[in-house]
């Protein structure tokens, strides 16, 4: 069903950091590695929406799938799944590890973050994080069943999908001069 997705993660930044954080995405063909793009999005801002959906929109048309290594980038930089799915026609898909602490996150994002409010409204409205192939996912524009298929057509060893893998390596060797395999 999906050939060919574009993953997404953010390189790490210091604490304190106030800037722009790099973001890197990956362009596969099943899992094959076929492109590399970046842009900047603001620590704990506002414009990962816009960012991401600009760097798929001047990619590959043949893209069928975001993945995302979690819903924010930059700390709380929120993303709004259900505007990125309609920006680029693309369905999206987060991943992540262990399901959030919600409750820790909520009081952060309220008592913490510029604008957290909002930013907590998106979270709420891009659904719970569901269980599906020995992850958790959150998505838009694609079924339980669809999202299950799709991690499995991109993952080759462990848990993450190789989009998100590779993102991540690429932006921590960028960022930092190394990477490391392990987990993502």
């Amino acid at each position: 069903m999906f050939a060919h997705a574009i993953g997404f993660d953010d390189a790490p930044f210091v604490h304190g950091w106030r800037g722009d954080v790099p973001v890197i995405g990956t362009v596969y063909a099943r899992t094959t590695l076929h492109g590399v793009v970046s842009g900047r999005v603001r620590r704990d801002g506002r414009n990962s929406t816009a960012e991401l959906a600009r760097l798929v929109n001047q990619s590959p048309e043949h893209i069928q799938l975001i993945l995302l290594q979690g819903i924010a980038l930059a700390g709380f930089n929120v993303v709004d799944l259900h505007a990125l799915h309609a920006q680029t026609g693309k369905p999206v898909l987060v991943v992540a590890r262990r399901a959030p602490d919600l409750d820790r996150i909520r009081v952060a994002l309220l008592t913490r973050v510029p604008g957290g409010a909002r930013k907590w409204a998106l979270i709420g409205a891009a659904g719970p994080m569901e269980p599906c192939a020995g992850v958790f996912v959150q998505r838009a524009g694609l079924t339980l069943a669809q999202a299950q298929v799709a991690l499995e057509a991109f993952t080759v060893a462990g848990r993450v999908p190789e989009p998100l893998r590779a993102a991540h390596l690429i932006a921590r060797g960028v960022t930092q001069g190394h990477s490391r395999g392990g987990r993502v």
